[in-house]
């Protein structure tokens, strides 16, 4: 059964977690496990209290183990599982335990602040549970008992984790087993957000009170390349940047130092906390106006009005010799904003162009950055 989203996001399909699917061929296994037959299909019912059936693809019986695999489905939400395998492999063994681990292609975890303690498997505890809920639903559907001991594995996990936050966050060898719900929600904002919060979770358990945040790889690459910064603990925020400032603050961070380009956070100096182009795009109309506020002449804000991208507005600025006043004005109103979104929050900025270098700077970023320069040479 396919199932979809609510009339306001029309043709949207739902997928499955890799929760789920670790479930449904943990369920698999061990109902081939205990029957001596691999069976066609197999159902689990999720956290989220919808119950999920799937072809069982892949299947064998040997050596008292028995191994089956489900296909990933992330229904319309463009995740990079969609479409793998995921297998599981079940033994009986002592006791009367469901013990759960991961093989090949699932991550373990080797820095603290994650929900798996440091050297487990990647595998969240809500879908541990399903896993085990799904072993033992098996066991008792065929009137069972023992235990049983569960290998979880994706064969293309550590090609594709490389792809993921996982190498940032400190899992080592493939994908992390996730979900909460069971159900993917397409297009859903949810689990980038919550990869932001684990990563600052993480660098924030490895003892750093201070944080340098960036939106993304040009940010990174500015840092490192131009500020010289190349072991700062640095967490990318992608288009959240209020939401990853309310993250900050929850998470007790005490500083941190924005680093971005105009053209992402010129937006902030306009309100706008999520910066992704679909909430719009006003960074022409917030340079203009600055622009006009030191006098530039009409004929240069039409330039600037004109211009396809913020670097080639600046381009335009520089010929006026108004940009550095413009810039440290634009930057000022960039910090409010931060300030007025995270208040108790101590936040530093550095303002960058490609082609014109740093452009704007709070009083006391330097000072930040040489903390940084100092916890460096401490390490």
């Amino acid at each position: 059964m396919e199932l979809y989203l609510d009339p306001m996001h029309p043709g949207l399909r739902y997928g499955y977690t890799t929760g789920t699917c670790a479930a449904l061929a943990a369920k698999a296994a061990a109902q081939a496990l205990l029957s001596g037959k691999i069976p066609d299909s197999v159902s689990v019912r999720t956290p989220k209290g919808i119950t999920v059936c799937v072809p069982v693809e892949k299947g064998t019986l040997q050596n008292g183990a028995a191994v089956c695999a489900v296909r990933k489905d992330s229904g319309d939400d463009p995740d990079i599982t969609n479409g793998v395998l995921v297998y599981a492999e079940v033994k009986q063994a002592p006791g009367e335990e469901v013990r759960v681990d991961g093989g090949i292609g699932v991550g373990r975890v080797t820095k603290k602040g994650l929900a798996c303690p440091v050297g487990e498997a990647a595998i969240n505890p809500g879908p541990r549970e399903q896993i085990r809920h799904a072993v033992l639903a098996a066991a008792e559907e065929l009137e069972s008992v023992g235990g049983f001991e569960v290998v979880i594995s994706i064969p293309e996990g550590e090609r594709l984790a490389k792809r993921t936050f996982n190498p940032r966050l400190g899992i080592e060898g493939g994908l992390s087993i996730l979900g909460t719900s069971g159900i993917v929600e397409p297009m859903s904002d949810a689990a980038l957000l919550e990869s932001i919060r684990l990563e600052i979770k993480v660098l924030h358990a490895a003892g750093n009170e201070r944080l340098l945040i960036t939106p993304g790889n040009y940010g990174e690459t500015f840092v490192k390349q131009q500020m010289g910064l190349f072991d700062a603990p640095m967490a990318q925020c992608s288009n959240f940047i209020g939401d990853t400032l309310d993250i900050l603050h929850r998470e007790g961070i005490k500083g941190i130092l924005l680093v971005g380009h105009i053209g992402k956070l010129i937006k902030v100096a306009g309100g706008m906390m999520n910066t992704h182009s679909k909430y719009g795009d006003c960074r022409m109309e917030i340079l203009c106006a600055y622009a006009a506020l030191f006098g530039v002449p009409q004929g240069s804000l039409r330039r600037m009005m004109e211009s396809v991208t913020t670097e080639a507005a600046l381009d335009v600025l520089k010929e006026t010799d108004k940009l550095e006043p413009v810039m440290d004005a634009v930057t000022q109103k960039i910090a409010q904003e931060v300030k007025r979104r995270a208040p108790e929050l101590p936040a530093e900025l550095v303002l960058f162009s490609q082609t014109h270098g740093t452009v704007g700077k709070t009083a006391g970023a330097d000072r930040m950055i040489a903390l940084f320069r100092e916890l460096r040479e401490e390490r």
